[in-house]
C-alpha cells in the first residue's frame, strides 16, 4: 500500500480543498489541439452528417465548443444508435475510434439506424491528456442529475430527447499505465485515502451492466474485436481490475449507480470498450480498429436481436 504522501499535491489522509485543486490544474499544460485534431475532422465529415452544437466548456481563458454528428436521413421510424468517445480525455482511441467509425463505418449502416456521435465529450482534458476536467471532477462519474461536471450535464442534455429511443450505446474508453501511475494515485490523493496499487489488464475488454447483463451481445463484440487486436485475459484471481470475468474479455458494473457515461440511456443493449494501448501487441491505428470494431460489431448484433 502507497500513501497519498507520495502524490505531489495534498498531505495524506485529507481531502483536497479548493486550493489543492487550484494547485493540480495549474500543473496541467496543453499537449495537443482539440481544434486540429478533433474539429477539422468534424468539420471534414459534416457533407455527410448533420453536425450538432450542443454546448460549450468556459474554463476561462480557454472556451470549448461542443458538437455531435447524426445521420444525414434521420428518420423518425429507425432505431438511434449513441456513440460515445473522449469522456475521459486522455483515451485517444475513443475519441479517433468514433471519427474513425463516421468515415469509414458508418456507411454499412445507412438507412438501418439513426447514428449520434459524440467523439470528445472532455475537449480540455483531450487537449491536457487528463482523466479529470479542469475542476479535478471525472465526468465518467458524474452522469446524474445535477451533474457537477459541465461535460457530462451537457450530454445528457443532448441525448435527452431521443434518451427512451435508444437501442444501442457504445461508449469508446481506454485503461492505460497511467491509471496506475498518474490517474489512480490522484485520485486517492484528492480524496485523502491510501492507494494501493492496481494491475492494468494487457488487452481489450468490455464493460457490461450489471443490471442489464446482455452476455450474448457482449460475446459478439469480443469475437469481431479479436480480429483486430487481443482480448486481457482474467488474472490469477479471474478478474480484470478487481471485477470478475463473467466471459471471456467481459466484466459488468452497474452503470447507472455509479454515474457511468454506458448507464446514461435505457438502452437495450450498452456496452463500455477499454482498449490497451500500452501494449507491446498492439499500435494506435489497431487501437482505432478495434474501436471501430466493436462499433461495428455492437450494431449488427443489435439490429439482428430488437425483438
Amino acid at each position: 500500500m502507497t500513501s497519498n504522501h507520495h502524490y505531489p499535491i495534498g498531505r495524506p489522509g485529507q481531502p483536497w480543498t479548493d486550493q489543492e485543486r487550484l494547485q493540480w490544474r495549474k500543473q496541467q499544460r496543453v499537449q495537443r489541439s482539440y481544434s486540429q485534431e478533433v474539429l477539422a475532422r468534424i468539420d471534414g465529415l459534416a457533407a455527410a452528417f448533420e453536425r450538432l452544437a450542443y454546448g460549450e466548456l468556459d474554463y476561462a481563458p480557454d472556451v470549448y465548443p461542443l458538437f455531435a454528428l447524426r445521420s444525414k436521413d434521420w428518420r423518425e421510424a429507425l432505431p438511434v444508435v449513441l456513440v460515445t468517445g473522449g469522456v475521459h480525455g486522455y483515451e485517444t482511441s475513443g475519441v479517433q475510434g468514433a471519427l474513425q467509425f463516421l468515415d469509414e463505418g458508418a456507411d454499412a449502416f445507412a438507412g438501418q439506424v439513426n447514428l449520434l456521435i459524440a467523439p470528445c465529450v472532455s475537449p480540455w482534458a483531450y487537449e491536457r491528456i487528463q482523466r479529470w476536467n479542469a475542476h479535478a471532477i471525472d465526468p465518467n462519474r458524474s452522469f446524474r442529475e445535477d451533474s457537477p461536471a459541465a461535460e457530462s450535464a451537457a450530454l445528457m442534455r443532448l441525448i435527452a430527447p431521443w434518451k427512451d429511443r435508444i437501442l444501442l450505446h457504445v461508449d469508446l474508453h481506454e485503461t492505460t499505465d497511467s491509471d496506475e501511475t498518474e490517474f489512480r494515485p490522484a485520485l486517492a490523493a484528492r480524496e485523502g485515502k491510501d492507494f494501493e496499487p492496481g494491475e492494468i489488464p494487457d488487452g481489450f475488454y468490455l464493460v457490461g451492466d450489471s443490471d442489464n447483463p446482455q452476455l450474448a451481445f457482449h460475446s459478439a463484440v469480443i469475437d469481431e474485436v479479436a480480429k483486430v487486436t487481443h482480448i486481457a485475459p482474467a488474472d490469477a484471481r479471474g478478474e480484470i481490475i478487481g471485477s470478475p470475468v463473467v466471459a471471456p474479455g467481459v466484466i459488468l458494473y452497474p452503470l447507472k449507480s455509479l454515474g457511468l457515461c454506458g448507464g446514461v440511456t435505457a438502452a437495450r443493449y450498452s456496452t463500455t470498450t477499454e482498449v490497451y494501448p500500452d501494449s507491446s501487441r498492439t499500435t494506435p491505428t489497431q487501437c482505432n480498429a478495434a474501436q471501430v470494431a466493436a462499433v461495428s460489431a455492437a450494431i449488427r448484433y443489435a439490429l439482428a436481436h430488437r425483438e
